[in-house]
């Protein structure tokens, strides 16, 4: 990658966000679930939690000076747990939550190299993760589940 791509990436990692608010404006039943049984409401509150993780993961790909080790999680195990309310708490403060990660983390990659990308961590559960990986994945995530937040206002796979 290059630095034009990486300016590119990073375009796609802030106009990522836009999408999920896209995507919120074209239904109004948060409990409507897709056929893959997620809801709107689960969707939110999943990219809180996931922002929360990718926030912590890019921090300490460029920080630590050893291979830090990024802890994965059971999303779909999140999305049952009755106290983490993905089935019924408000939406409001998980969006802001979102939002907000989402920027500070903009931040942060504004200032990056391309010679960052390399850095690399162990992830729990996929192995080598470098801040390529990282930049690839989270660029998309929110991408991905504004699809899932359309499907589910319309009942759809």
């Amino acid at each position: 990658m290059d630095v034009n791509d990486l300016k590119i990436a990073i375009s796609n990692y802030a106009s990522a966000t836009t999408s999920v608010e896209e995507a919120l404006s074209q239904g109004s039943d948060l409990d409507n679930r897709a056929t893959d049984g997620w809801s709107a409401r689960m969707v939110i509150h999943h990219l809180a939690d996931s922002e929360t993780s990718s926030y912590s993961r890019l921090r300490s790909l460029l920080a630590e000076k050893t291979i830090p080790t990024l802890v994965g999680y059971d999303e779909g195990n999140w999305a049952i747990t009755p106290a983490l309310g993905y089935q019924s708490f408000d939406i409001k403060n998980s969006l802001a939550v979102y939002k907000a990660v989402r920027a500070s983390s903009l931040d942060v990659l504004n200032q990056i190299t391309v010679a960052d990308l390399a850095k690399e961590g162990l992830h729990s559960e996929r192995g080598k993760y470098t801040l390529a990986d990282w930049l690839r994945i989270y660029a998309k995530h929110p991408v991905d589940h504004a699809e899932q937040i359309v499907k589910a206002f319309k009942g759809l796979a």
